[in-house]
């Protein structure tokens, strides 16, 4: 029996990957300052802020709706390529659960899915590449394996949070293709990509609401 996410479940998550992101600032803008423009944090942190303030009015959307608006938001809000890759992918998902209310395990994999092609199309990018694809590929590959396979509820979000970090730590040993990183002389190697590591809180945070309060 899978299980059902409500636009309220959508924003309590959110509220939580908010403040995963808000209190991991420092070590996010440390990253980033090695490899990158060093403003990840605080774009990626404005947007997040935003779409907590939008909760009360998206907690009374349709499930889909919800993903256009969270779309919209970041794509006005963070600043940078984030806000077009993020805000394109979460447009994309909400087309791709058109007329649902709610969502179930089946769904979510189809919005994460659709987000990563998107975001892969639109940013020109691939697995490999040292950027926040390399963290949600991976978890939405293995989402797709589990739910072939049958496996719990549980078990998926185990594995889903399981890929997101372990790609995310993939990163570490990755020489960047896209980004200030590619114009290094080592690439980035040795360092973690921020765009990842926010990736894989999000999809961590994801994770660990589904297994706490919806099985």
């Amino acid at each position: 029996m899978s299980f059902t996410m409500t636009s309220k479940d959508y924003v309590a998550y959110i509220n939580i990957a908010a403040k995963k992101i808000h209190d991991n600032g420092e070590y996010i803008s440390k990253l980033d300052a090695t490899t990158g423009d060093g403003d990840h944090w605080a774009n990626i942190n404005m947007g997040f802020e935003n779409l907590v303030a939008a909760g009360p009015e998206m907690e009374t959307m349709p499930m889909c709706d919800v993903f256009k608006k969270i779309g919209m938001l970041m794509m006005s809000k963070i600043g940078g390529s984030s806000g077009v890759l993020y805000g394109g992918a979460y447009m994309a998902a909400g087309k791709a659960i058109a007329g649902k209310e709610t969502i179930d395990s089946k769904d979510l994999c189809l919005a994460l899915d659709t987000m990563v092609n998107d975001m892969m199309t639109r940013g020109k990018a691939q697995p490999g590449y040292k950027t926040m694809i390399d963290s949600l590929y991976p978890a939405v590959q293995a989402y797709k394996a589990c739910l072939e396979r049958g496996d719990s509820d549980a078990d998926t979000m185990a594995a889903v949070k399981k890929a997101a970090i372990d790609g995310a730590e993939e990163t570490k040993k990755m020489e960047a293709v896209k980004g200030r990183a590619s114009y290094q002389a080592n690439k980035g190697v040795g360092h973690l990509d921020p765009g990842a590591v926010t990736m894989s809180y999000q999809l961590e945070c994801l994770c660990d609401y589904v297994t706490a309060n919806l099985l």
